[in-house]
């Protein structure tokens, strides 16, 4: 065993097969490749910590959290290093991407789902009976991260509402007062689940950060023009911001 057959290396750094001679495909290909990386990771960690979180083990949950967290702050950061490419530079190749696209990355379609996206069109470009649409409709059936923490909190002795503990996990979260109520006493008492309550909200955060950031990259690059594949480019990804994934978490803001 050596460094390079345990991480593959060989693999890894043969993977960037760029299109054209264009000095600036590489880095194009590479940042793009280490986001699917990047989203794998969290896809493990998330997975993680909605194990731990039913387990009602709360260190644990805020260990997994922080590096979700981290893990988030990383991947925005990368986008100033795709920024450094000019739009010029960009179209140089982008002819060469002919119809693939970021809308196509299968994995965060999945995240979004692990994060609570409940919304057919997320799978209903990918082919009947495939490996993604059925890893997307897969995350779309199970409970989310936001389920995991109300059994976290029932098991923690809160008075989650029973409607909420048994709703039908294929359908979105809609905000509960109910719900709000039992936030309220968790943020209240200022123990465990109120840290991982801040903590959920930081990554609710983190995730509505990753979105402008990526939006305003799309629009300094390529302005209001379709996305590569026909995709609706920037248009669409404004329609993404301000959109919390957690929203009793965010509704309870004002009242604390």
């Amino acid at each position: 065993m050596t460094y390079t057959s345990y991480l593959a290396l060989d693999e890894v750094l043969g993977a960037q097969r760029p299109r054209s001679d264009e000095h600036d495909e590489m880095l194009f290909i590479v940042i793009h490749q280490v986001y699917e990386l990047w989203f794998k990771q969290l896809l493990h960690e998330l997975d993680e910590l909605q194990r731990v979180l039913v387990s009602g083990h709360t260190p644990h949950a805020v260990r997994v959290l922080r590096r979700v967290l981290t893990i988030f702050k990383v991947i925005v950061a990368q986008i100033d290093v795709l920024e450094t490419m000019t739009p010029r530079q960009f179209t140089s190749f982008r002819a060469r991407l002919d119809a693939s696209s970021g809308f196509q990355s299968a994995q965060f379609r999945e995240l979004e789902a692990v994060l609570g996206r409940r919304d057919e069109r997320a799978f209903a470009h990918y082919p009947q009976g495939g490996a993604q649409r059925a890893q997307i409709e897969g995350a779309m059936s199970r409970p989310s991260v936001f389920d995991s923490f109300l059994a976290y909190l029932h098991s923690h002795g809160y008075a989650v509402p029973v409607d909420l503990l048994e709703r039908d996990v294929r359908k979105p979260v809609e905000p509960s007062p109910g719900l709000q109520k039992v936030l309220l006493q968790v943020y209240a008492d200022d123990s465990g689940p109120s840290t991982v309550a801040e903590h959920l909200v930081d990554l609710d955060e983190g995730l509505q950060e990753w979105r402008y950031r990526h939006v305003k990259m799309v629009e300094r690059t390529i302005g209001d023009k379709p996305g590569t594949g026909g995709s609706p480019g920037a248009a669409y990804l404004r329609k993404t911001l301000f959109q919390p994934v957690f929203p009793d978490l965010w509704a309870v803001r004002s009242e604390l």
